[in-house]
């Protein structure tokens, strides 16, 4: 295989191999997606490992397999939490290698974020109502009776502050993307993210950079796919681009997705002339 950008990093990883083996396809979904048309065996590492592609290919369906392998709880609304039959089922055809397997860490589509926030912010917006309910109710009675009935409201809402503080109101979405991650980490976790640059500027993205770099030092491991270039070149990552079969890590300047943005930023015309 080839090497990353800047090497492999040489923190103790979590997640060590995945291998999958061709032939249990049956023209559904996801074995008719490319990668998993062929068998292949990828390694991780490295701290951080960028799974790079077109839509399509099979990066989110990977991830998503590998959390239900490692029991990593999916952030998202209590609805969309539950993995479908088909992920369930495919899970079961990849053999996966731990080097220290963990249940610290989480799941996470950057699509689901938004509504995870809002659902968040409307728990502690329905706790703080019933609490003011409980008072108006309760008065009258005695003390110990108004604090028995505000007590689960008020632990939810504890919960939340600790968690959060209030980090996830009253922010722009990179922001409160920011403050969740610094909320939720956990050193010496395991990370799976689908297109985190999802609600970042190029400016939030590297502060997302230095975020990573810090959990990493800390023992962490991510496993992120991205559409970003910026991303992409987080230093020591191990690269994997989807695009062509069998798998193979490459440098970040063979990427495609870096090759076609830095000729359309040296040469917008060339692309928008057509238009």
């Amino acid at each position: 295989m080839k090497e990353s950008m800047s090497g492999r990093g040489l923190q103790l990883v979590h997640l060590k191999r995945v291998h999958y083996t061709a032939g249990h396809q049956n023209g559904g979904y996801p074995y008719h997606l490319p990668l998993f048309k062929e068998s292949f065996e990828l390694s991780f590492e490295a701290s951080v490992t960028i799974l790079a592609g077109e839509n399509g290919t099979g990066k989110s369906t990977l991830l998503e397999s590998i959390a239900q392998h490692a029991g990593l709880i999916r952030i998202a609304s209590e609805e969309e939490q539950d993995m479908n039959a088909e992920i369930r089922a495919f899970t079961n055809h990849l053999k996966i290698t731990w080097r220290a397997k963990t249940k610290k860490g989480f799941y996470l589509k950057a699509d689901d974020f938004l509504t995870y926030a809002r659902n968040v912010s409307r728990m502690r917006a329905e706790a703080e109502k019933r609490v003011e309910e409980v008072e108006e109710e309760y008065r009258g009675k005695s003390i110990l009776a108004r604090q028995l009935a505000a007590s689960p409201h008020k632990k939810a809402m504890a919960e939340i502050q600790s968690l959060y503080g209030r980090g996830l109101d009253n922010r722009s979405h990179g922001e409160r993307f920011l403050s969740f991650f610094q909320s939720r980490f956990r050193p010496n976790g395991f990370y799976l993210l689908d297109e985190p640059e999802g609600p970042l500027s190029p400016m939030k993205q590297l502060s997302f950079i230095s975020m990573l770099k810090d959990m990493t030092d800390e023992g962490s491991q991510f496993v992120i796919a991205t559409h970003s270039p910026i991303l992409m070149a987080f230093p020591g990552a191990i690269l994997y681009s989807l695009d062509e079969y069998p798998v193979l890590s490459v440098s970040y300047d063979e990427l495609e997705h870096v090759k076609m943005t830095r000729d359309f930023l040296n040469a917008p015309e060339r692309y928008l002339r057509h238009l």
